[in-house]
Order: C-alpha cells, then sequence, then structure tokens
C-alpha cells in the first residue's frame, strides 16, 4: 500500500483511518464501522480501481516488470509515495511534516478498530517517519525491500531500488502524467460521498 498517497488524498479524519483499515478487512465488515471510516474504504478502492486503469501507471509497470513481473505495481505504487513526498506544488517541506504528524495522531486515537499487526506496523512507522521520509533515497529504498521480504515468490535481493534509481526521470513523468488526475478523481469520489448522507 502507498501509504502517503492514500492518507493524502483522505478529506477527514475518518477517512484517513478507513483508507488504512481497508487492507486489513474483508468486504462485507466493512458495514461495522461509522459512515466516515466506510467513506474511507470506499476511496481507498476507488483510488486503486483509477489507479490500475491508468496509462501514466501502466507505463511505469513496464520499468519494473521484467524484474517483478506481476508485483510491478507493488513497486509503482511505492515509487509515487516517493515523487508526492517532493511534491511541493501540493505541500513544503513543512507542510509534509506537518501532515506526517496528523496522520499518525488520528490513527494512534483509532486503534481500536485495527488488528494487533497493524498497530505493530504503526509503532514502527512512527518512529521512522515513514511518511515524511519517502523523500529520502533512503526511504524509498526501505519501502522496496519491505515489499520484496513481504513477496512470497521474489528473491529479497533483487536489485529493485538500483532500477528505481536508474528510472527516476521517467517514473517521475509518470507521476507528473498522472497524480493530477488521481486527485481530481478523488475530489470527485469525495464529493459524491457528501451527497450519500
Amino acid at each position: 500500500m502507498n501509504f502517503l498517497a492514500h492518507s493524502f488524498l483522505s478529506f477527514s479524519d475518518g477517512q484517513i483511518v478507513g483508507q488504512f483499515l481497508e487492507d486489513f478487512i474483508r468486504n462485507n465488515e466493512r458495514y461495522n464501522f461509522p459512515k466516515e471510516i466506510q467513506d474511507g474504504i470506499t476511496m481507498h478502492r476507488a483510488i486503486d480501481t483509477f489507479t490500475d486503469s491508468h496509462p501514466a501507471i501502466h507505463e511505469a509497470k513496464k520499468i519494473f516488470s521484467p524484474l517483478v513481473r506481476l508485483y510491478a505495481g507493488a513497486f509503482v505504487d511505492v515509487s509515487m509515495d516517493y515523487f508526492l513526498a517532493t511534491d511541493f506544488s501540493l505541500h513544503d517541506l513543512n507542510g509534509w511534516k506537518e501532515h506526517s504528524l496528523k496522520v499518525y495522531k488520528v490513527l494512534n486515537e483509532n486503534l481500536e478498530y485495527f488488528p494487533d499487526a497493524f498497530k505493530r506496523m504503526l509503532t514502527k512507522m512512527e518512529h521512522d517517519d515513514w511518511l515524511f521520509n519517502y523523500r529520502e533515497d533512503w526511504g524509498i529504498q526501505f519501502s522496496i525491500q519491505n515489499v520484496l521480504n513481504k513477496a512470497k515468490y521474489l528473491d529479497k535481493n533483487i536489485p529493485v531500488f538500483e532500477v528505481f534509481l536508474k528510472n527516476k526521470k521517467k517514473l517521475q513523468q509518470c507521476y507528473d502524467n498522472f497524480f493530477p488526475d488521481l486527485l481530481a478523481h478523488a475530489k470527485a469520489e469525495n464529493a459524491f460521498l457528501q451527497l450519500d448522507r
């Protein structure tokens, strides 16, 4: 999951919770939560569906797919968080720091909704400030390695980070062609969710 993008494309505290919760619940469980959290779960899925169908993401996947095949999408997601974290048209450095701190605060205030596995991950995320440090090469290297470690059918030493560095300029272009469209889509989705109250 590209944590920074999903947290940034949340329009309320409840949506932040739902966006992070989505990967930890079954589909029929989403109705067990308050409406704003349900909206976050819906937003997460809308973002994923839009992302998977966007031409710029298809181009970005071509960079990784020779090396990691079907896992290319996961590495593109991580890459997009790097470029989002360095997108100063959306936030300056202080703004991204404030965003990161707000997300950790909201998640910690809503831990009762999350399983233990998420709580353990959140402790690490906050300690190492993942959201803010996606902007750093070492931060994205850590995230890439994390994906490799979790992937069942990939060698943990595949040089995915090196591929990222070699193709950073092209991946930046993919981000530039993609994220404004995603942001517009998320805003439209949120407007629709607000009508359904």
